[in-house]
């Protein structure tokens, strides 16, 4: 299996630069610019709220690096479900292709679409989600659904004219990207920065309390409680900070993917941890924590741009939010085709997802994450998705690193041009961490989180139904 023949018929068309640009642009999608919010409300403190982004960060960093010698081992199209079928088996894999069909990339492709139309509607309120084009008993067919089902198209007809057609628009707007955003985080520390309110927010900076929605008041916390806040924070920042590995799943067209995509996946993560972690600075430097914490339907950044730069700074905000969120949606919809394509070579998905178009890009399997991610978009239930997908994400996470460990067991003399950073003390810590994590979620939010994890078993009977009987 590891060899780079798997891949010969795509095209290696994608650079160190591209494969960072398709890193950073895939995590940022409209998290940072309204998390915090939420945040704050479940730890209520500026230490706190810049502590879980520090986390996040190190957390994120600490998989992706540890992802780069999976990637230098199999330099191949897939990615994640490769490294899990090689450490595993098929069934493990196919969980996870099932999971990320069903919810994970789909969902989250659905939620960045309708997230782009909610700022769209900031510009041009007719694309909002009040404006009702069509009545089916009780469904509604809102503008802002019908806005992100043709944004997902557009996306999906680009990238399949060519992976360097999806390269160049994802390369050019993630670097927009990330100079509106340090602009914004600039601007708000020399323009709209207060020392008093610095110093009051800095004040019992460790003191933490949640907001209780039944009392409408600020409660002390400490104990369980604070452990369950910060669990039910880190699934916003951790949701922010995800979609990294897009990049091992387009390895087969990364050129010198054995170097190169571990170097993205470092350099992308570090970068926007570092912008995350600035953008929080700024917003505690511009805005009293209660702003933060109950900010208009959570828009945190463009609460900080109206405070910075007046009614102008919410325009540009919203044009920053719109192109965040369409690179964002640029780079899940080139990546995650590219997993189907995978799985479909080894008869676990819909033959024709197996086949590359003349421009060498797997279309039908674009084409049909596109109709899937479509009609989530309809459902309206991407919200609930995305809580109970986050928990999956998690456990994936955990079994691929510990897959580093079976492998070096199990295939000792396997090329590893390039080692996991720390072995096997960093990935032994984000084993505990991420596993403390997904404990706790599935204490306190079980009603979210264990739909996630039934979505994610019921691709077990689903494997065995559509295997031949020879196989199982």
């Amino acid at each position: 299996m590891n060899n780079e023949n798997q891949d010969a018929s795509f095209k290696r068309e994608l650079g160190l630069l591209d494969g960072t640009m398709l890193v950073v642009g895939s995590m940022i999608g409209s998290g940072i610019f309204i998390v915090s919010a939420d945040i704050t409300r479940h730890v209520g403190s500026a230490g706190w709220l810049i502590l879980i982004w520090v986390l996040s960060g190190l957390i994120t960093m600490i998989a992706a690096v540890s992802y780069g010698e999976l990637s230098a081992m199999f330099p191949n199209a897939g990615g994640q479900y490769v490294y899990l079928k090689e450490a595993y088996n098929k069934l493990i894999a196919f969980l996870y292709g099932w999971s990320f069909f069903a919810v994970i990339q789909t969902g989250t492709i659905a939620a960045v679409g309708v997230g782009f139309s909610k700022f769209a509607a900031y510009l041009y309120e007719p694309l909002s989600d009040g404006n009702i084009l069509y009545t089916l008993g009780s469904f509604n067919l809102n503008a802002a659904q019908l806005v992100s089902i043709v944004t997902i198209i557009l996306l999906t007809y680009i990238n399949g004219r060519g992976v360097k057609e999806g390269k160049i628009l994802q390369t050019t707007m993630t670097i927009i990207k990330i100079l509106s955003l340090f602009g914004l985080i600039i601007g708000g520390f020399m323009f709209g920065a207060k020392t008093e309110i610095w110093d009051a927010n800095w004040t019992d900076a460790w003191n933490t309390r949640a907001f209780d929605t039944g009392t409408s008041s600020w409660l002390q916390i400490g104990g369980a409680a604070l452990l369950a806040g910060i669990a039910a924070s880190m699934v916003g920042s951790l949701f922010s900070s995800d979609a990294w590995v897009g990049v091992t799943f387009i390895a087969g067209e990364i050129k010198d993917p054995k170097r190169n995509v571990g170097l993205s996946l470092f350099f992308g993560t570090f970068i926007v941890s570092v912008i995350y972690i600035l953008a929080n600075l700024m917003y505690i430097s511009v805005m009293p924590l209660n702003d933060i914490a109950f900010a208009k339907s959570d828009r945190v950044a463009v609460a900080a741009a109206q405070n910075t730069f007046g009614d102008i700074g919410t325009l540009v905000m919203a044009v920053i939010i719109m192109i965040s969120t369409f690179a964002c949606n640029n780079g899940l919809i080139m990546a995650g085709a590219r997993v189907y394509y995978t799985m479909a070579k080894d008869g676990l998905f819909f033959k024709k997802a197996a086949i590359l178009n003349r421009a060498g890009v797997p279309a039908w399997a674009l084409w049909i994450q596109c109709i899937w991610s479509s009609l989530l978009c309809l459902t309206g239930k991407y919200g609930d998705l995305l809580d109970f997908v986050m928990i999956i994400v998690i456990i994936f996470y955990i079994l691929t690193i510990y897959g580093i460990f079976i492998l070096r067991r199990t295939q000792p003399d396997a090329e590893r041009p390039y080692k996991a950073f720390g072995y096997p003390f960093l990935p032994s810590l984000y084993i505990i961490l991420a596993g403390a994590l997904c404990v706790s979620l599935l204490i306190t939010r079980f009603s979210t989180c264990g739909w996630g994890v039934l979505i994610m078993l019921l691709g077990i009977p689903i494997y065995y139904l559509s295997k031949p009987a020879e196989e199982v």
